[in-house]
C-alpha cells in the first residue's frame, strides 16, 4: 500500500512538473458565462495576467481584471407586476496554480459595487419604486479546461451575481 501510494505521489508531481503553464505574464482572458439557478443572471469577465512562475519559476500567476454582471427578474400577481435588476460591478484579483495540463485553477477575490432596483405596479393600488446600492467584497474558487489553446469551459463558485456560473473563456 505504502508503494502503491508513493507511486501515486510521483505520478502527480512528475504530470504538475510537466504541464505548462496556461495563464502566463501578458496573457489576457475574457469570460462570458451564466450563473446556475432558478433564473439565469449573465456575467462578463477580463482578466490579465501581470506576473508568472512565482512557485518554482515555472508555475503560479497573478491576475487583475474587471467583473459585471446582471440579474433581472419580473413577475405578476395579485393584480400587479413586479420588476427587479441587480447589477454588479467590481474589480477582482486572481492566483493561478496549473496543476495538470489543460486545466487552469485559481482563487480570487473581487470589490464590487451591487445596484439594485426594484419596481411595484400595481395597477394604480399601491404603486412605487425602490433602489439600493452597496460596496460588496466576495472569494471566489475557479477552473477553466482549454479544449483548444484559447477555448475553455470554466466555472466558478462564489458571489458575482450568482453562487456558481459556467462559461466559455476566451485566451488573447
Amino acid at each position: 500500500m505504502k508503494k502503491l501510494f508513493f507511486l501515486v505521489i510521483i505520478s502527480f508531481f512528475a504530470v504538475v512538473a510537466n504541464a505548462q503553464e496556461i495563464f502566463q505574464k501578458g496573457t489576457n482572458i475574457v469570460n462570458l458565462g451564466v450563473g446556475l439557478g432558478s433564473h439565469i443572471p449573465v456575467e462578463v469577465s477580463f482578466e490579465h495576467s501581470i506576473v508568472d512562475g512565482l512557485i518554482q519559476g515555472e508555475n503560479g500567476a497573478i491576475g487583475v481584471g474587471a467583473y459585471a454582471g446582471w440579474y433581472s427578474y419580473s413577475d405578476s400577481y395579485a393584480g400587479g407586476k413586479l420588476r427587479y435588476n441587480d447589477f454588479v460591478i467590481g474589480a477582482r484579483g486572481t492566483f493561478h496554480y496549473q496543476f495538470v495540463d489543460k486545466l487552469d485553477t485559481y482563487a480570487g477575490v473581487m470589490l464590487g459595487y451591487d445596484i439594485v432596483s426594484s419596481k411595484w405596479d400595481g395597477n394604480g393600488l399601491f404603486e412605487g419604486s425602490t433602489s439600493a446600492s452597496a460596496f460588496s467584497s466576495s472569494f471566489f474558487l475557479g477552473a477553466r479546461y482549454y479544449f483548444a489553446p484559447s477555448i475553455a469551459a470554466y466555472s466558478e463558485l462564489g458571489y458575482g451575481i450568482a453562487y456558481l456560473s459556467v462559461g466559455v473563456a476566451l485566451k488573447f
